[in-house]
């Protein structure tokens, strides 16, 4: 009589399953680690977020639903609020022109010279290049306060005070330390190989920059371009120490805060009119801003 033997069992051998479990089981721990960083950046998100929500929401309210407390989420808008910001005695109409004035004028001089710096300083980089960089550098360091007073007086000696120009050439010099760091952060990142061959077709130095250089960097000057505007679109210290009558939208919104009476809606109307060109902005470059601050991050 034959023996029946032991059958053994059918499917995958336990060095084969192991195996299998642990990868499974990583990458469910991978996915619970994922879902919790969303939701971290979510929250941070938000919350980060809910001042400017809290702005705008507050500006659809009237000043008595402004002061409520405990604040209200449900109550009937109005437009009352910017219908008074738009008709005020103080009419916003000048300070936006001459904030987009000073604004983009300041903004298109910081690119001009800021590109043949960078050109300067990472296609053919001049003699002690790194001293340059941290001398640009330091000149961000130093306090705009300690900086007011000899400004105001070369100002009153040129007959600048209360004029747009004297603002255009202080945002030029402020934002041009950061926009020659980015843009030479940008111009590393060019191969070598088509700068070498422009140069054996025989372009010289401005054909380079007009007709190689530019358009390939052209999403990292817009980012520049951006950020420098908001510098200057937010600046606030200097438009308010040395202009009085050409004020700017920054130097507007201090103009609605009242000593007496009731203001939080009117300065928030205020407040969200100002920011809106900035995001304005933002949003429809927001593509070429991401492109751009992204081209220097990686060699």
């Amino acid at each position: 009589m034959a023996s029946v033997g032991t059958v053994p069992a059918v499917g995958r051998s336990p060095s084969s399953v192991v195996p299998g479990q642990a990868r499974h089981r990583r990458r469910r721990r991978q996915s619970s680690w994922h879902h919790f960083w969303s939701l971290v950046t979510w929250l941070v998100a938000i919350i980060l977020f809910f001042p400017v929500f809290w702005m705008v929401l507050t500006s659809f309210k009237t000043e008595g639903a402004a002061y409520t407390y405990p604040p209200r989420f449900i109550f009937r808008p109005t437009l009352a609020e910017y219908a008074s910001v738009f008709s005020g005695v103080q009419s916003f109409t000048k300070p936006l022109e001459h904030s987009i004035f000073v604004t983009l004028t300041s903004t298109a001089f910081v690119l001009a010279l800021a590109v043949p710096a960078a050109y300067a300083l990472a296609v053919r980089p001049i003699k002690r290049w790194r001293d340059v960089l941290f001398f640009f550098l330091s000149t961000k360091m130093l306090p705009y306060v300690a900086a007011l007073v000899p400004i105001f007086i070369v100002a009153k000696d040129l007959g600048l005070l209360n004029n747009e120009w004297a603002l255009v050439i202080l945002y030029t010099a402020m934002n041009l330390p950061i926009a020659v760091w980015m843009i030479r952060s940008f111009l590393i990142e060019l191969p070598t190989g088509l700068l070498e061959a422009a140069r054996i077709d025989g372009a010289n130095t401005w054909v380079e920059i007009t007709r190689v250089i530019l358009p390939i960097t052209y999403p990292g000057l817009a980012a520049t371009a951006l950020i420098c505007a908001i510098f200057a679109w937010n600046e606030f210290f200097f438009a308010q120490s040395l202009t009085t009558t050409s004020t700017t939208m920054s130097v507007f919104l201090v103009s609605s805060i009242q000593t007496e009476g009731l203001y939080w809606a009117h300065l928030a109307a205020a407040a969200t009119i100002a920011c809106l060109p900035v995001v304005l902005a933002g949003w429809a470059a927001q593509k070429k801003l991401v492109r751009g601050l992204s081209m220097g991050a990686l060699k």
